[in-house]
């Protein structure tokens, strides 16, 4: 392993029943560790600079609880806590950190052959667990998925949770398996040639069993966000601040070998310094990555439109490696859902898709009704591997006021559209968890709190922030019901129209897979002629003499597009509309012969692909 860095903070076991105790508590003159367990005993820590405390302690073995006191008064756990066996409120415990890895020569997956399947551990499976998620590897990799996206999974409230609630960053969720679960399943997911890619979330922190603020100044009130004060990240004391965070993203890597971090709202971290939070936690993970000669990425969500989030920081950016692209999704979703709220009135118009599809933003600086001010920029000289694009993922569905999938709001020719429309994209393509087959089940709002008037303030909340839209009241989150809800239903892969869905998922994913035009996340070798009365796109893409045409009527009557293309013949290798797909017919033909033009009619909501044929001996 590389010796750059070790973790500093928490109990670091040193192994011989010894014990490493660190925490920042800036805010306390004294700390002493409370040992509750299997003997009872307090013992005091050691000032350092900075508000640091440290004790090496004998007689502790790995499932050793403890608790920290501060100033002789109240008793929190760590908040470097590597594991919460019970509650978030109750003891820490010790973890030996040695596991037999496999994987040793796994050197992660090249971003630009990610295909990222998001999914929430909770309700991927009836188990809810790591280990249940195992025996559904086989699948994914049958589908053509190369990176599995976990929503957050830092020690949240109670036993259910989206996980954005978390409170104890270091410590995987007790009731998904805790840290042996974690890899074990991230063993796993290398041993099938997956990459694993983990949601983490560093603008706010948890309501319930967040005690940070009592032990040092880790949030300001310079900033608020959607959730409270800001983490302090440029104001007094912040650099202690910084390094828990980095110190985090680092510990991912290293102690469970995560390939790609997705950092949550990086739009709501606030930051005025000269050398931003995020620029230094770019390079001291590349410089990591580099030592352990792996490929490790970070993925921002950033609603911003702003290229500085991807610019390396030579050019002035922050130098991420990729971003979320939602204005994708906004677009496809609009215009074939029919959505009709303000949010989503914005990107009612066909030339949107246009752009999101040419530049991977729909909105590049032009005025923005909803905003009332101009939003984004050009991303120029950006390669489409940068942008993450999707037609669901956790966001657009789960808050949602019932949580319903795009399955349920469009129909049936509509979804394999818009599936193709993301997966034949020169960009990086993100599925969530139950796409690829049509999966009928929400993904609602839910928590499982313990205290009774956050649970009120929770719900009263939700139901305030769907007061316009009249009819019943949101799903209780509190309720287990609202949970058990959510949960996929794997028995439907194998029934009626859902076989058609995940069939065409998996002949969407082969092409893109060995295509050599449709394999690489180029938007630079693209030219998209659109035809917006007809509600009309065709996408031509190219690598050498491989070239595709795609053509994507998003119309609900047919279509008869004319475009300039390749002289030459044109086979047919996909028609949504194909009864093969479940389709009504296909009305595009089998074959075009092109003299530098060519005709087709497209049934309505409806893709056709198609190959320019090479002759063999030639290569022409």
């Amino acid at each position: 392993m590389p010796s750059f860095w070790k973790p500093r903070l928490g109990a670091v076991y040193l192994g011989d029943g010894t014990c490493r105790f660190r925490v920042w508590a800036s805010r306390c003159a004294r700390v002493d560790i409370h040992i509750t367990g299997p003997v009872d005993r307090v013992v005091p820590m050691r000032p350092m600079e900075a508000g640091y405390f440290e004790a090496v302690v004998d007689g502790v073995e790995p499932g050793t609880r403890y608790l920290y006191r501060l100033d002789g008064g109240a008793e929190r756990p760590d908040p470097a806590s590597r594991f919460q066996p019970t509650t978030v409120h109750e003891p820490s415990a010790v973890v030996d950190p040695s596991f037999p890895w496999t994987d040793g020569h796994w050197h992660g997956v090249p971003l630009d052959r990610y295909v990222i399947y998001e999914l929430h551990v909770g309700t991927f499976t009836p188990e809810g667990t790591f280990d249940a998620i195992i025996p559904r590897l086989r699948d994914l990799v049958e589908l053509g998925v190369t990176a599995v996206e976990l929503m957050p999974v830092a020690q949240f409230a109670g036993a259910r949770g989206w996980g954005y609630d978390g409170v104890y960053p270091f410590a995987p969720q007790n009731s998904y398996g805790g840290p042996t679960g974690l890899k074990r399943l991230v063993d796993a997911c290398h041993a099938h040639g997956l990459a694993v890619v983990l949601d983490v979330v560093y603008n706010h922190f948890g309501p319930e069993g967040g005690y940070l603020q009592e032990f040092g100044h880790y949030f300001t009130d310079r900033y608020r966000t959607p959730w409270g004060n800001a983490v302090n990240v440029d104001g007094p004391k912040s650099d202690e601040v910084r390094r828990y965070l980095i110190e985090n993203a680092l510990y991912w890597v290293h102690e469970f070998h995560i390939d790609a971090l997705r950092l949550d709202a990086v739009h709501a971290i606030h930051d005025e310094t000269a050398a931003p939070f995020l620029m230094e936690l770019v390079n001291v993970v590349g410089r990591y990555a580099t030592d352990l000669n792996r490929s490790v990425y970070l993925i921002a969500e950033s609603d911003l439109n702003d290229v500085r989030v991807l610019r390396p920081a030579e050019l002035g950016g922050l130098g991420l490696h990729a971003q979320w692209a939602d204005d994708f999704h906004h677009c496809v979703f609009t215009l074939l859902a029919g959505e009709e709220s303000p949010y989503h009135r914005d990107y009612n118009q066909f030339d949107l898709l246009v752009t999101a599809y040419q530049h991977g933003y729909a909105y590049t600086g032009q005025f923005c009704a909803s905003r009332e001010r101009r939003h984004g920029n050009q991303p120029v000289n950006l390669p489409g591997r940068q942008f993450v694009v999707c037609i669901q993922n956790h966001d657009q569905i789960g808050n949602r006021k019932f949580g319903e999938r795009f399955a349920a709001l469009a129909g049936f020719e509509a979804q394999k559209l818009a599936a193709a429309t993301v997966l034949l994209a020169p960009y990086t393509p993100m599925l969530f968890m139950g796409e690829e087959y049509g999966e009928a089940a929400p993904f609602q709002y839910f928590v499982d709190f313990s205290d009774p008037g956050l649970v009120e303030a929770v719900r009263k909340g939700r139901k305030e922030e769907f007061q316009m839209t009249g009819g019943d009241d949101p799903p209780d989150p509190q309720a287990e019901e609202t949970f058990r809800r959510s949960k996929l239903d794997w028995g439907l892969r194998g029934r009626g129209r859902h076989v058609a869905v995940l069939e065409f998922y998996r002949e969407l994913l082969r092409l893109r897979r060995e295509s050599p035009a449709l394999r690489f996340p180029d938007k630079e070798r693209m030219r998209l002629t659109p035809f917006p009365e007809r509600r009309a796109l065709v996408v031509e893409r190219w690598d050498g003499d491989d070239e595709s045409l795609i053509a994507m009527n998003f119309a609900d009557r047919p279509a008869e597009v004319a475009v300039k293309v390749r002289a030459g013949t044109w086979d047919r290798v996909l028609d949504s509309a194909d009864a093969r797909w479940g389709g009504p017919g296909a009305l595009a033909p089998e074959e075009l012969v092109a003299n530098g033009e060519a005709r087709l009619v497209l049934a309505p909501h409806s893709v056709a692909v198609y190959a320019l044929r090479v002759d063999p001996l030639t290569n022409r």
